[in-house]
């Protein structure tokens, strides 16, 4: 498809934007939150997270397979479900999230761990890991875009079973944790419950933080990356 050229200067302009620039900048903080938590308390101490999340923790356990590249990996699946079941317009800034997700992935796993090992506390454990993973989500959601292939994989179960839209999550969470009991003991996969219970209020609360305040998000830098 061919662009005038003002169609193509209102795209760049709307890519080198400041509300484009913030909404990147976000996406980076949330991702890199995220991941540090992921690296530095959840594969330390051994608590697992449900979803797409736990199951790159799965991967790297039993495979030996780095975050930095299931990561990627398992996004793309859920993606690709997305994609037949959602839409292309489901894309856009979530496929940047992924990128970012796996290159701070690959920064923390070429460096030491630079959290204090909690493996002899692991109810705080769970408390800070579900806080880590609550903030860095919820900034990447907050942002309009997704902090990995769980959204599109629950939506895309939304929208073929008709089932309601946190039975989903709930769903993909409960599937990881049970697969997370062949290498996890029980009793840290109730910690594991506590850092989702912890994270999924916390993204809540990320997300509509001070939004009252704040005018309406600025949607025209996704719609216009979103575009054919």
């Amino acid at each position: 498809m061919q662009l005038s050229r003002e169609e193509i200067g209102r795209r760049v302009g709307a890519l080198c934007s400041w509300a484009t620039v913030r909404r990147f900048a976000t996406i980076a903080l949330g991702c890199g939150i995220l991941t540090f938590g992921m690296h530095n308390i959840h594969q330390v101490v051994g608590i697992t997270e449900g979803g797409v999340l736990g199951g790159i923790l799965l991967l790297n356990h039993w495979f030996g397979i780095d975050a930095s590249i299931a990561s990627p990996i398992l996004d793309a699946v859920c993606y690709t479900v997305g994609f037949f079941v959602l839409g292309a317009g489901f894309l856009g800034w979530s496929a940047v999230s992924s990128v970012l997700l796996a290159l701070f992935y690959a920064l923390w796993e070429s460096l030491p761990h630079l959290f204090p090992d909690l493996s002899a506390f692991p109810l705080l454990a769970s408390i800070a890991g579900g806080v880590f993973v609550g903030v860095g989500a919820g900034l990447v959601v907050r942002c309009n875009a997704s902090a990995g292939g769980d959204d599109a994989l629950a939506l895309s179960i939304h929208k073929v079973f008709g089932l309601k839209l946190s039975r989903c999550y709930l769903f993909t969470d409960l599937s990881v944790l049970l697969l997370s009991l062949s290498y996890i003991p029980l009793s840290k996969i109730v910690f594991s419950l506590i850092t989702v219970f912890i994270s999924s209020p916390l993204i809540d609360f990320v997300v509509g933080f001070g939004r009252k305040d704040e005018p309406e998000a600025e949607e025209a830098p996704q719609e216009m990356a979103l575009e054919a």
